[in-house]
């Protein structure tokens, strides 16, 4: 295994510089980086060329510069040299200090949009394979291939009218007329009906319950005015809870161990009786505060599953805990609805609170919660797009894989051998299903770093994919290699990680060196 690796990342080194080398003679032979002081008549235009000619060494040739750059560049990977030289760019930036800010812009502007299509992919192409040809079959297959053809341009812009300026018109006043709330109410419940599936009779039950339910809530939130007071509450959350520890039970260990159950209604209850505790500590939150949170609440939940045992002890543990992340989450999100008022009625915000364009609200001062819920409503409209021009590819990966595995033969003979279905499905056609879509979120996540450059300019976000067209459009190759080395890098990296994934996920695949 160890000279599998090494003779990979020799194999990777070799390619890295080959394609850097390229990289740098095309983009330095793309354009003029003094085609603006050229055609000045500014009096100071020859100082000016020079300046730069001296700043970006213009006078080397470019294949002597591709090796000067190296030189700097090799020394990022001495650990603790602290001598990390990409260059300057054309203002006299290092390279470093852009690639530092933005690769935090589109880490913040992609990861979350990234997982989460991840994760909510694979659920559908798992539900819609075991539903094939179905009405909720055909509809998820329309709306994901619909999304995926649509530019993502235009889908920032539907967001942009409707997301953010109609959701914050409706702000100013939001009561919702009880027709609406009925129209939205039966929306839901169809796709209830069509999600639920079996007899007339159950999906006709299941819609006119979620119908009911919907329109209720909705106009209790109208009269209420909670879109401008928002909260869960302990009531709220021992609810949810409870749903939570029932369907988080039902996907780890099925509910015939009743333990796994208990153990998740446990920690529902410890959850409950932490909220009113914590509520002191969260009013002075930090990041790492809520980190070091998340741990302790996942540790109780492992701890509470071990103490519990039953038949299968590790079931109970991971029952238990992902149950206690799940409502320490819903706590957290209480605490955030909390300080919307105070962020609503911020004088930077001015009633308007979901963000069009930038990272930030320029000059906004507050606490953690405050400036988290600025961050958060900057994330949400090319958040929502990105899921959505991306869910397509996981969902069909899913749900082909999930189908060519569901036809073999070993998941004929776990079924015959009187395995519960959910074991059919999570423990033995997942696991498999999961093998060729390493190499998708691999891919994906390598890509990530390069950054999503139409949805960083429609939404103004100067992240990688800003630096890097930016780099090229001024014919300045030290942003486009630091940019190229981390993407490449980067996705070198997850390739490998993507290899070594098989073998784990498919013990019949061995790594041999």
């Amino acid at each position: 295994m160890l000279t599998y690796i090494v003779r990979r990342l020799v194999t990777a080194a070799f390619i890295l510089l080959g394609a850097s080398f390229l990289v740098y003679l095309l983009t330095a032979s793309s354009g003029d980086p003094l085609a603006e002081f050229r055609a000045s008549s500014a009096p100071n235009r020859q100082a000016l060329m020079d300046a730069r000619i001296n700043l970006l060494d213009l006078n080397t040739p470019p294949p002597l510069r591709y090796f000067k750059w190296l030189g700097g560049a090799a020394q990022c990977v001495v650990p603790f040299g602290n001598a990390c030289n990409l260059g300057r760019n054309i203002a006299g930036q290092p390279i470093t200090e852009a690639l530092g800010f933005a690769l935090v812009q589109t880490l913040t502007l992609v990861t979350g949009a990234t997982v989460l299509a991840i994760l909510i992919g694979i659920s559908l192409g798992i539900v819609t394979a075991l539903r094939q040809y179905s009405a909720l079959d055909y509809g998820v297959t329309f709306m994901a291939f619909l999304f995926f053809s649509l530019p993502i341009f235009w889908v920032a812009v539907l967001l942009k009218e409707f997301g953010a300026i109609g959701f914050n018109d409706f702000l100013r006043n939001p009561e919702i007329p009880p027709a609406v709330a009925l129209g939205i109410g039966a929306v839901l419940g169809v796709i209830a009906a069509v999600v639920v599936g079996g007899a007339a009779k159950r999906r006709l039950i299941v819609g006119g319950s979620v119908l009911a339910a919907v329109s209720l809530i909705l106009i209790y939130f109208s009269l209420t005015q909670w879109f401008r007071n928002p909260g869960l509450g302990p009531v709220i959350i021992a609810i949810l809870g409870v749903g939570i520890a029932f369907g988080v039970t039902v996907l780890v260990s099925g509910l015939k161990n009743r333990k796994a159950l208990q153990s998740s209604l446990i920690v529902v209850g410890i959850g409950v009786i932490a909220y009113f505790a914590v509520q002191p500590l969260l009013n002075d939150a930090t990041g790492l505060m809520i980190f070091l949170l998340a741990i302790a609440t996942i540790l109780v939940g492992v701890a509470v599953g071990y103490f519990m045992g039953g038949f299968d002890r590790g079931q109970s543990m991971r029952a238990a805990a992902i149950t206690a992340f799940l409502v320490g989450a819903l706590v957290v999100m209480d605490r955030f609805m909390q300080a919307w008022p105070s962020y609503f009625n911020n004088s930077r915000v001015r009633g308007r609170p979901i963000a069009t364009i930038g990272a930030g609200t320029p000059n906004i001062q507050g606490d953690f919660w405050i400036m988290s819920t600025d961050t958060l409503t900057h994330l949400v409209l090319p958040t929502i797009a990105l899921i959505l021009v991306s869910l397509a590819s996981y969902t069909r990966f899913t749900r082909s894989s999930m189908l060519e595995i569901m036809n073999m033969d070993y998941i004929r003979t776990a079924r015959a051998k009187g395995l519960s279905e959910r074991s059919v499905i999570m423990g033995h056609a997942f696991r498999n299903a999961l093998i060729p879509i390493a190499t998708i979120v691999a891919f994906d996540i390598g890509a990530l770093i390069g950054g999503a450059v139409i949805t960083e300019s429609v939404f103004s976000v100067r992240g990688m994919g800003f630096l890097f067209i930016d780099g090229l459009q001024r014919s300045d190759v030290n942003p486009v290699m630091g940019v190229f080395l981390c993407v490449a890098i980067t996705a070198m990296v997850f390739n490998l990680v993507a290899d070594l994934a098989y073998s784990a996920l498919d013990p019949r695949v061995r790594i041999k060196a």
